[in-house]
């Protein structure tokens, strides 16, 4: 009996205040959305950083006859400096293998890389790329060992490490992740204020009920119960569209986002944590909103 009462007192409050229960699921769905994207674009930049940088060389340009680099000296790199080079290489700490990449190889790295521009493939040449070595690290992060070892060195134009040219991509994605999770949160507690005038409202409408509750006896619980349920149907209907939201961004984004960057798509499991995450918050966002608007505002 008292279920069938507080059931029909929730539908009562849904129905009242149709408007303000649409607007709190609305500003769920995207205050839930907006997080669980944050917490999908922090899954996928740990994926992500954990593909590339065990795949991250260094690599060491060789003078070419193309070459223009100060300390090149217009004279390409002899077969002796190449083996000297090869050999240092391989001593170093830290150093895990030792590619080296003739000019055809290069070519057709080149190729397979720029495919799509024709006119920038027409226009190179095999001997217009250098030869080099590519140095697999144990830890990437600890390139400055080779960089210090071969830079000046006889036969060699330059030296590029790859964690400072993904860095910098990462870092950029780093910057959405903190920017998405600040939106978030201001969704969030502009839902927590929604919720509370929601609730604050019903009680208002429906004081002279929960007025007779009172002098009958029932408990602050049993009173408030009805509008504490209210604030948890619609956080739930909101997360549920916050779920949908965040399977679109998984198919439309994320997976799109990988299939570019070949990297490690972000797998459904991933997803189905953020989502059970952002609606536990939803909805204990919605409860504990509604607990401490009646605790203020239900006087009966």
């Amino acid at each position: 009996m008292r279920a069938n009462f507080i059931f029909s007192e929730v539908w009562i409050g849904l129905r009242r205040n149709l408007t303000m229960t649409i607007a709190v699921i609305i500003t769920v769905a995207v205050g839930m959305a907006m997080l669980g994207v944050g917490l999908l674009i922090n899954a996928q930049v740990s994926a992500m950083k954990g593909y590339w940088y065990d795949k991250i060389e260094v690599s060491v340009f060789l003078c070419g006859r193309a070459s223009n680099q100060p300390n090149c000296k217009g004279k390409p790199v002899s077969d002796a400096q190449t083996q000297a080079l090869q050999t240092k290489l391989k001593a170093l700490p830290g150093v895990e293998q030792v590619y080296y990449e003739d000019q055809a190889t290069a070519f057709k790295n080149f190729q397979d890389a720029f495919s799509n521009n024709k006119t920038l493939l027409n226009a190179t040449r095999v001997q217009d790329l250098p030869t080099s070595f590519r140095v697999k690290l144990k830890d990437p992060n600890n390139y400055q060992v080779v960089v210090q070892a071969v830079s000046g060195e006889a036969g060699v134009a330059s030296v590029v490490n790859q964690k400072d040219l993904v860095g910098k991509f990462f870092g950029m994605l780093d910057k959405l992740r903190v920017f998405a999770i600040a939106v978030a949160i201001i969704l969030v507690l502009a839902a927590a204020l929604l919720i509370g005038n929601t609730v604050r409202l019903s009680a208002f409408n429906r004081r002279r009920e929960t007025g007779i509750m009172r002098l009958v006896g029932a408990s602050n619980l049993y009173i408030q119960l009805p509008f504490v349920m209210e604030g948890m149907i619609a956080g739930l209907i909101g997360g549920v569209f916050a779920a949908v939201i965040l399977i679109v961004t998984k198919v439309m984004l994320f997976e799109e986002l990988s299939a570019y960057l070949t990297a490690t798509p972000l797998g459904w499991n991933e997803v189905a944590q953020v989502i059970t995450i952002t609606m536990v918050i939803g909805v204990l966002m919605c409860v504990l909103a509604s607990f401490v608007t009646l605790r203020r505002y239900l006087r009966v």
